[in-house]
């Protein structure tokens, strides 16, 4: 089973940057999105309904904003749009997809570096959302949550841990929870599971020349839980296109996704 986790930075702009005939070559079984900055009847065109996928999108009400998306080759059971939580909700951060015994979520953590009053939601949000982390723990599922988390956890997941950590995404405050959300919580970070290795990066500012001189943070996850890490067989992060500021996480699992 072959998941792909993105934050596209605008599905519509990804597309023009050839995403969708990306997705065509790599025999993808689910695609989590990010970002899709659009309302669903917005994404009427062909290239936005690629062949054999089932879709479901959970926008923000506020246009052009925010917005997470699931594209699966099986159809789930059921898809839950949304945490249950009105500021959250009308901001499109979630979607869930329900299969036999396996949930795959997208999620779209807040970004707090626009301002404290930003970083102050985005610690709000946090805190009410380990507690429902702590409840999936205890459902007879097992979860992959992919994502743009906005975190880097350890030094070796950003380039300039040292110029960075009183900003947004590498706060102490930040980083202490995912200690949390893994140390006793008990999800896994699937990625290491295979790959250990430092300068892999999943975003790249816009400034500068931090692509070029990949001056990057890994901040995009599949967090799974640990009877799935086992199962995690590769791990990369796609490079040779463009399609976002964000780079493409691709996990394959030794796992049969069945409806």
């Amino acid at each position: 089973m072959r998941v792909i986790s993105i934050n596209t930075n605008g599905i519509r702009a990804a597309a023009k940057k050839g995403f969708f005939d990306w997705l065509k070559t790599v025999d993808a079984d689910v695609i989590c999105i990010q970002e899709t900055k659009a309302q669903e009847h917005q994404l009427d065109a062909d290239v936005f309904q690629p062949d054999s996928y089932y879709r479901e999108f959970h926008d923000a009400e506020k246009k052009g904003y925010s917005g997470v998306a699931i594209y699966s080759r099986v159809k789930p059971r059921k898809v839950i749009k949304g945490l249950g939580w009105h500021d959250i909700d009308i901001e499109g951060r979630y979607i869930e997809f329900q299969f036999n015994k396996l949930s795959i979520i997208s999620l779209y953590m807040h970004s707090g570096s626009a301002s404290e009053q930003r970083q102050a939601v985005k610690f709000d949000f946090m805190a009410r959302f380990m507690d429902y982390l702590q409840s999936l723990r205890r459902k007879r599922r097992e979860f992959i949550i992919c994502g743009d988390w906005n975190i880097a956890h350890k030094k070796i997941d950003i380039k300039n841990w040292k110029g960075n950590q009183k900003n947004s995404g590498f706060l102490p405050e930040e980083r202490a929870w995912m200690d949390q959300l893994f140390n006793e919580t008990g999800f896994v970070d699937a990625f290491r599971v295979v790959n250990q290795q430092a300068d892999e990066y999943t975003w790249w500012s816009n400034r500068g020349q931090a692509w070029a001189n990949n001056t990057g943070w890994r901040i995009d996850y599949q967090i799974i839980t640990p009877k799935l890490a086992p199962r995690v067989k590769t791990a990369s992060i796609y490079k040779a296109q463009r399609f976002s500021d964000h780079a493409p996480l691709i996990i394959d699992y030794d796992y049969i996704l069945e409806a």
